[in-house]
């Protein structure tokens, strides 16, 4: 951990390669206090690496309440953003240029259709440098892009099990970093 943070621990992991070919790496967390969570985003904006070709897409799911937009304010923290971050619920999309990294925040819980998503002009930032950060994905359906990494955020308690899946080979790329980095203990039995 950084000066007066206890090393919490590392990941636990798992890349499926003993499933096939096209399995992907999964990382397990476990938040007890939302300071994690934002710790945890931050570790994801040391490790990112603007695709070459798109932006990178992260979609965010969980229950409301449960840390994605903690999540995310910790990456943006950590990438300069100063200003408050909150979800952008009622405009559902919040743009933060930074430089060489142009960040997208969405939130998609009150897209009232697939055929919704389209005039909010996510694809204008489909590009080098770009990353997309989407919480509830699954509104938009087939109409939003497979993210590189899926992150689910499920409330057991007072812990919150935080599980990031990449879902292509910049994803896989993206969590190889974040492991190396990660300040978060891993969930035990999580694989």
């Amino acid at each position: 951990g950084g000066a007066g943070d206890p090393d919490l621990g590392q990941p636990a992991v798992t890349t499926g390669e003993a499933a096939g070919d096209d399995a992907r790496a999964t990382l397990a967390f476990a938040s007890s206090a939302e300071q994690d969570t934002e710790r945890l985003g931050a570790a994801f904006a040391r490790a990112f690496e603007g695709d070459a070709r798109r932006a990178l897409r992260v979609g965010l799911s969980g229950d409301l309440g449960a840390g994605k937009t903690t999540f995310v304010r910790g990456l943006l923290r950590e990438l300069g953003v100063r200003g408050p971050v909150r979800s952008p619920t009622y405009s559902l999309v919040e743009r933060y240029p930074l430089g060489e990294i142009e960040v997208v925040h969405a939130d998609l819980y009150r897209l009232e259709s697939a055929e919704a998503l389209a005039p909010l002009g996510l694809d204008e930032f489909d590009r080098r440098g770009a990353l997309w950060l989407i919480e509830w994905p699954e509104q938009a359906g087939a109409a939003l892009p497979e993210p590189d990494v899926a992150l689910r955020i499920v409330v057991e308690g007072r812990t919150h099990r935080i599980v990031a899946t990449a879902a292509s080979a910049a994803g896989d790329a993206w969590l190889a970093r974040v492991r190396a980095s990660a300040p978060l203990a891993a969930m035990p039995g999580t694989p």
